[in-house]
């Protein structure tokens, strides 16, 4: 089913697929009232905005519509297409330095702006082992699927993920992580995230310890009117703790706030974590 949703929409040009998002987003911010009450909540603590709170969701919620609307176009792209996406690249004299020491990557890419094509556009020339979590529903494995390339390993976030991770960072290699994802109960610790206490993993930390490996923040800003996406890439000193990964989370989303998945359930508290949270707080 979801292959004779994806296949057409692959089709389209990223600008037509981009106005057509634009109209998905406005629809799901008149209809999606559960997450349009969350990133309500999320953007007023985060205290990136100022004015009424209302457009600046709605802005968001165009943002969403087209993030899902150019995922099937950017996973069915070849590495000719992904390259002329890539309009503009900043830092990447960072993973070069990164390469030449062979002391391997972290890339830390949080929920914002298109994720998908980062690590696509690297390993167009690199390999990349990429860190999922797999759906509860398996009929969204294909979502799943679409990042498979031949420079591209998938790792499931378990213990043999992990050692999937740990074997590329000692290889010289690079991986690739969402930092804002919630850890499963037991693999994370509660830090500060925009003033509010949020479930951190502390898995990037530790195998940036374990490895020396470079850290990369890498942020896929996406461009008005299907221009195409601009690579921003930022070395990180440290994130040894789940307060400093979550800082240098904040400051990449305080560059283009907009784009950030505000109604992701970041302050979500599973039950096994309230009793750890009583004890934070």
């Amino acid at each position: 089913m979801l292959h004779l949703i994806f296949k057409p929409l692959s089709l389209l040009p990223l600008p037509i697929l981009h106005a057509l998002g634009k109209a998905l987003g406005i629809i799901l911010f008149f209809v999606a009232g559960k997450a349009k009450r969350r990133a309500a909540e999320n953007i007023a603590q985060s205290q990136l905005f100022t004015g009424t709170i209302e457009p600046v969701v709605k802005r968001n919620f165009i943002a969403m519509g087209k993030a899902i609307l150019e995922t099937p176009y950017i996973w069915n792209s070849d590495d000719h297409r992904i390259a002329n996406l890539m309009q503009q690249v900043h830092g990447w004299d960072i993973i070069e330095t990164a390469i030449q020491s062979h002391q391997g990557i972290i890339f830390l890419t949080p929920h914002m702006g298109c994720f998908e094509i980062t690590s696509l556009y690297y390993a167009r020339q690199h390999p990349i082992t990429v860190l999922y979590r797999p759906p509860k529903k398996k009929w969204l494995m294909p979502l799943v699927n679409g990042r498979k390339r031949p420079n591209v390993t998938l790792a499931e976030a378990n213990a043999n993920g992990v050692r999937k991770l740990l074997k590329a960072l000692k290889n010289g290699e690079a991986i690739g992580i969402l930092p804002d994802q919630i850890p499963a109960s037991g693999e994370g610790e509660w830090a500060d995230f925009f003033g509010k206490t949020a479930y951190t993993m502390t898995l990037a930390g530790k195998l940036a310890e374990k490895t020396g490996a470079a850290i990369i923040m890498a942020f896929g800003e996406r461009l008005d009117n299907g221009q195409g996406y601009a690579l921003h890439l930022t070395k990180i000193d440290s994130i040894a703790t789940p307060t400093l990964l979550n800082q240098a989370i904040e400051k990449q989303i305080a560059q283009a706030p907009n784009q950030y998945y505000w109604n992701y359930h970041r302050y979500k508290v599973s039950r096994k974590s309230r009793e750890k949270l009583a004890d934070y707080t």
